[in-house]
């Protein structure tokens, strides 16, 4: 039931301490509002590294080779180790029931693209079908290399978006158009964008049996890339991803006599270091929550701290109470009705004017893996809400105190 005596007085007295009232609320706003502004910071870095994962498949493993570092089986140090289409076949046979997409990748250097008067030069690769998956492109114009294009070494080429803007200005259809590599005639098939952005933009992409045909490539690859089925959990697809990295690893390493412990022959796990990313933005989270929750204790101990001083300056009010026949449960109630008040109003602007600055200053952060910060507005009420049930035991033990002090002790008191 409303009280509006009990509320008169619960105003009165923070009206006549203003300036302890005023700093006490300081200290709680203050800690939910670091709490929510640390953890949006939390949220904004998983959204930035989600964001730089979703620009190739999360479970891609990339395999590269480099030269022989180790004398191994009568072979000196130094050799250049060059992959075969072989050994993509080989592989891509053996683990068959594994793979999910596969590509195979031969880079086409020293080579310019021209489009009429035109000349620039962009990266030129030769791929298979599979890469549109593997690198997470989306075509929003015409079609991707197909198999029927690597088998007949089709003279196709996929160019991005950015590149069409950039090179075709103005052309309604750029699928009616062609451009030159090393003076060949290449017809446009499609259109891409990434989702790793302009930097992946600067690409196009040709079937890697024309590439291998045309620029001298005979059959050598630069790079394989491969993406595994799904399994039921991220463990389980880490642990299965990082045995066919070692597996693949040691194959090539064997068919090329590479030392087992040569870097050689080496590869890139998505997956391995997104893990690594995760749980460095865990145990950030984690640092986020107990500093801020650490803020909030040391706010709610100022609140307690606060409800002490009053009790002890009203300690004469209270046994005049207790005289006339108040019931301890009533000095409780009154003393804990300030301490929630003052916690609640506090609680509520901090959480006001964090969400408020995370909202306006949030999307215009252009920080390296921090994206749009933001909390759950559901999970900060309910931060808010604990810090307002920690503010009715803050007021609890100081009102508990008052409430057993006994009546001529309390109408004795200086």
């Amino acid at each position: 039931m409303f009280d509006l005596d009990r509320w008169q007085e619960i105003f009165e007295t923070i009206r006549k301490n203003k300036l302890r009232t005023f700093l006490t609320s300081i200290s709680v706003a203050s800690g939910i509002f670091i709490l929510v502004i640390l953890l949006g910071f939390g949220q904004g870095m998983q959204n930035g590294i989600q964001k730089e994962f979703e620009a190739d498949a999360t479970n891609r493993i990339w395999v590269w080779s480099e030269v022989t570092t180790k004398e191994y089986k009568g072979l000196n140090p130094g050799r250049r180790i060059q992959f075969r289409n072989e050994d993509y076949n080989n592989l891509t046979s053996i683990y068959n029931k594994e793979i999910e997409y596969k590509s195979d990748l031969f880079r086409v250097f020293g080579v310019t693209i021209n489009y009429k008067e035109e000349v620039v030069s962009y990266g030129i690769q030769g791929i298979s079908p599979n890469y549109q998956q593997i690198e997470n492109q989306k075509i929003v114009l015409g079609r991707y290399i197909n198999y029927a294009d690597l088998e007949s070494k089709n003279k196709v080429i996929v160019i991005s978006n950015k590149i069409k803007n950039e090179l075709l200005k103005g052309v309604e259809n750029p699928l009616e158009e062609y451009l030159q590599l090393s003076g060949i005639n290449f017809k446009i098939i499609g259109v891409y964008t990434d989702e790793g952005g302009d930097r992946e933009e600067d690409r196009v992409f040709i079937p890697i049996s024309t590439a291998q045909n045309i620029f001298n490539g005979s059959n050598r690859i630069a790079n394989l890339a491969f993406t595994l089925k799904p399994e039921k959990d991220f463990e389980t697809a880490l642990a299965v991803s990082k045995q066919f990295t070692e597996e693949i690893k040691q194959y090539l390493k064997q068919v090329h006599t590479v030392a087992p412990d040569d870097s050689a022959v080496n590869a890139f796990n998505v997956m391995e270091e997104a893990k690594r990313y995760y749980t460095l933005t865990s145990n950030i989270a984690f640092f986020f929550w107990f500093v801020g929750i650490c803020t909030i204790i040391a706010g709610v101990v100022g609140v307690s701290n606060i409800m002490l001083i009053i009790v002890k300056e009203r300690t004469r009010e209270i046994g005049i109470r207790k005289a006339l026949g108040a019931k301890p449960w009533s000095i409780i109630w009154m003393i804990m009705q300030e301490s929630i008040f003052v916690t609640s109003v506090a609680g509520f602007a901090g959480l006001i004017l964090s969400m408020a600055l995370l909202e306006v200053v949030g999307p215009n952060i252009e920080v390296d893996y921090v994206l749009n910060p933001s909390v759950n507005f559901s999970m900060a009420i309910t931060m808010v809400i604990v810090l307002i049930v920690a503010g009715a035991l803050a007021g609890f033990f100081p009102a508990w105190k008052a409430a057993t002090i006994q009546p001529i002790k309390a109408l004795s008191h200086e």
